[in-house]
């Protein structure tokens, strides 16, 4: 058999990561502390680099290479930008709030770049070993991320528990593609529906096995109950970049998987992970929504809200249909600007030794500063659904394809939970516009955070009052 080398064109933006990001690590280890700004700048060229390769050098259409192994389509490269632009914000968000804290390192930004990757490989993966190779790069950066802080007891409690746990996922999640691969002898995804809908030499049983181990994997990298545990844990005990950074970009990768996993590699047996993913998506939003009043600790607050809107990208997944499906993307989408803001208020907030996760933290912030209590307000009312905000437009896309799918049933649940979740975003403006604050510093953000916020905040504005432009994408995607 002729060895056939592989078309290197759809590819280009993760090629050019890799070589940007070795570029960084290199010139890292010869930079002293005081010139590490350099490392900084570098790692903005190198988003800025790759996300320009993403939109322009790429090709139409879907493209396969790699022997099947990876795919360059229209939803790989939304994806792969919304992932760029929002590791980018991280960096803008972070610089003051690391070098501030003495851990201004160049392995935040080189296990960030690297995690980074490891979205793009999953985005684009085509088969169930590219699918695994991409998890497992964005799983070990993160690992490491989440322990970088290396004088914190609770950066390296979070990171033993989110290894342990990520390790048992990662191993249910391989279980499981080995018996998929054992009962159809293909890990091409394309390869494996048809099989699968052929059915002429598949055990259902094995299918059915492989497929629910899948689902652990997948209701892990999101975060779903119940396989949350990691999450508060997680957001609570890492730096507030990091917990940034884990609260983003990295839905849009478990998204992506979910969507190359079901629906291009399983989706003639959809009526079986439909019914699995219901358990999950109602069991998501109830418990988040819940545990969610009980915190007092804003990160925590927020890990849980993250569990309960994965409920509803599930809930837009299981629908079936190509409007759940962009429902599903749109939400994605519209979660990770509003997670980016709001972890970029605590950050704003915090100061040298002291970090603003409490809840009391933001009361009388109308008096400290009225313009980024307006910012706090528009994302809280957005994660609440309240219009005209974004997270509006994305909880009735979601709760209108379940209706289309005849899950009306599901739908009332999903209205009525977040009612239920709308009372622990309303006590966050409650504080910051009728409690007396403690005490008032002023915020000690740059221009440059401050600016990045304010964008932040008005983009959840402007997309709420002008929602067709992100759904035109989505609708591209899954046209």
């Amino acid at each position: 058999m002729e060895f056939q080398a592989p078309v290197l064109a759809p590819a280009a933006a993760e090629i050019t990561l890799l070589t940007l990001t070795c570029v960084v690590l290199l010139v890292d280890a010869f930079l002293s502390q005081a010139r590490r700004d350099v490392t900084y700048l570098l790692t903005l060229l190198t988003i800025v680099s790759t996300a320009f390769v993403v939109a322009f050098m790429t090709g139409e259409g879907a493209q396969v290479t790699f022997s099947g192994h990876f795919v360059n389509d229209p939803m790989a490269r939304v994806l792969k930008l919304v992932v760029l632009a929002t590791t980018g914000m991280v960096f803008l968000y972070s610089r003051d709030y690391l070098a501030r804290e003495n851990i201004y390192r160049g392995e935040f930004f080189v296990l960030a770049l690297f995690a980074t990757l490891g979205m793009m490989v999953m985005i684009s993966a085509h088969s169930l070993l590219s699918v695994y190779l991409g998890l497992e790069l964005l799983s070990l950066s993160l690992y490491a991320l989440v322990a970088f802080n290396r004088d914190s007891g609770n950066a390296a409690e979070a990171a033993m528990k989110y290894f342990v746990l990520g390790a048992i996922a990662s191993g249910c999640l391989l279980y499981g593609m080995s018996l998929l691969y054992g009962a159809a002898g293909t890990l091409d995804l394309a390869e494996l529906s048809a099989r699968i809908a052929d059915g002429a030499t598949l055990s259902d049983l094995w299918v059915l096995v492989g497929l629910a181990f899948l689902l652990v994997g997948i209701a892990f990298k999101f975060g779903a109950v119940p396989f949350h545990m990691w999450l508060p844990d997680v957001y609570q005990g890492t730096p507030t970049p990091v917990t940034l950074f884990v609260g983003s970009a990295p839905k849009v990768a478990a998204f992506a998987m979910a969507i190359r996993l079901l629906v291009d590699g399983l989706g003639s047996i959809g009526e079986a992970w439909q019914s699995m993913l219901i358990v999950l998506a109602v069991a998501s939003m109830a418990v988040g929504n819940i545990v969610a009043i009980a915190q007092t600790n804003i990160k925590r607050m927020l890990a849980y809200s993250t569990i309960s809107h994965v409920g509803f990208i599930l809930m837009g997944i299981l629908s079936g249909s190509e409007d759940g499906y962009r429902a599903a993307m749109y939400y994605t989408i519209a979660y990770v600007i509003m997670a980016t803001a709001a972890f970029g208020m605590v950050i704003l907030l915090s100061r040298r030794g002291f970090e603003a996760e409490n809840l009391d933290d933001f009361k009388g912030l109308n008096r400290r500063s009225p313009w980024f209590a307006g910012m706090m307000l528009i994302v809280m009312f957005s994660m609440a659904g309240v219009p005209p905000f974004l997270g509006f437009y994305a909880k009735i896309a979601v709760i209108a394809a379940a209706v289309d799918a005849n899950l009306t049933w599901l739908a009332i649940l999903a209205v009525v939970l977040s009612v239920i979740g709308a009372f622990y975003y309303l006590r966050v403006v409650k504080l910051m516009y009728f409690d007396d604050p403690a005490d008032e510093p002023a915020l000690e953000g740059s221009s440059v955070v401050k600016l990045a916020l304010s964008f932040n905040g008005l983009l959840i504005l402007a997309l709420g009052l002008f929602p067709n432009g992100l759904i035109a994408v989505c609708q591209h995607v899954f046209g």
